[in-house]
């Protein structure tokens, strides 16, 4: 694989990604959108068809990590790391764009959602913004070793998954019947880990669109809870060495 053919897989990749999730999450939270409240079971299966979409659409031209905790597993494993950069930046741009174009894809929504009293109230918001979770995750109860255990976890479960469900033949990214596999992963995830904080299970997902929410114009947004934001990017980074170092030790 090129650079420029890893790098352009892994922004569009990443922006369907972050289109798809994040548009799940959105359908799910504003007001006016046909699909407001249908809860956290539409969630987790959104953000593991999301997955898949992705995956399949760009495996052929970067391997479709996706996620720089995946990046860094494979390169533990492999001991090679002259291309983790190029994946990176790929994968922080494409989260970036997902996120604006879910902005665009939303617009009146999000506008509706924004300017309604009885979802804003009558004072200034105050502290993470009533949409920030459309762009980035944060937890149910705020313990900083909690929050990042659960994000270690979480991340271990879904490394260790990609590395063990076998490569393509490059060795860069999963197999056809690892990609389907890998999404009910993500599902199963979400539905049994992402309770505490939102499973961010990826630095570039939580990091590209809570940088995207900071920038928007977005009436009475509040803020982009940067002290929480180095959780989902640390964690899944520190479970992703630890999914390969598992893998390493285990199954080479």
């Amino acid at each position: 694989m090129s650079s420029s053919d890893i790098f352009l897989g892994e922004t569009i990749g990443t922006a369907v990604l972050i289109l798809l999730g994040g548009g799940v999450c959105a359908a799910v939270t504003l007001k006016s959108s046909k699909a407001r409240g249908a809860g956290w079971l539409a969630i987790a299966f959104g953000w593991g068809f999301a997955v898949m979409t992705a995956v399949y659409m760009t495996a052929s031209l970067s391997g479709a990590h996706l996620n720089p905790a995946v990046t860094l597993g494979i390169a533990i494993k492999d001991g090679s790391f002259g291309d983790v950069p190029v994946y990176l930046a790929g994968q922080l741009l494409g989260a970036m764009i997902g996120a604006a174009l879910v902005w665009i894809a939303y617009y009146g929504q999000f506008r509706a959602h924004l300017t309604d009293p009885e979802t804003i109230g009558d004072k200034p918001v105050e502290g993470p913004g009533p949409v920030l979770g459309i762009f980035s995750t944060g937890p149910e109860i705020r313990n900083t070793w909690q929050n990042l255990a659960t994000e270690v976890i979480g991340t271990v479960v879904l490394v260790l998954a990609v590395l063990t469900q076998g490569l393509n033949d490059s060795g860069k990214g999963l197999g056809p019947l690892g990609a389907l596999i890998t999404a009910f992963v993500v599902v199963s995830i979400g539905l049994s880990l992402g309770g505490p904080t939102g499973y961010a299970i990826n630095p570039a997902r939580d990091l590209g669109p809570r940088i995207v929410h900071a920038l928007l114009p977005l009436p009475n947004k509040g803020g982009s809870d940067w002290g929480y934001a180095w959780i989902p990017v640390a964690g899944p980074l520190v479970g992703g060495a630890l999914a390969a170092g598992i893998y390493n030790l285990a199954f080479a």
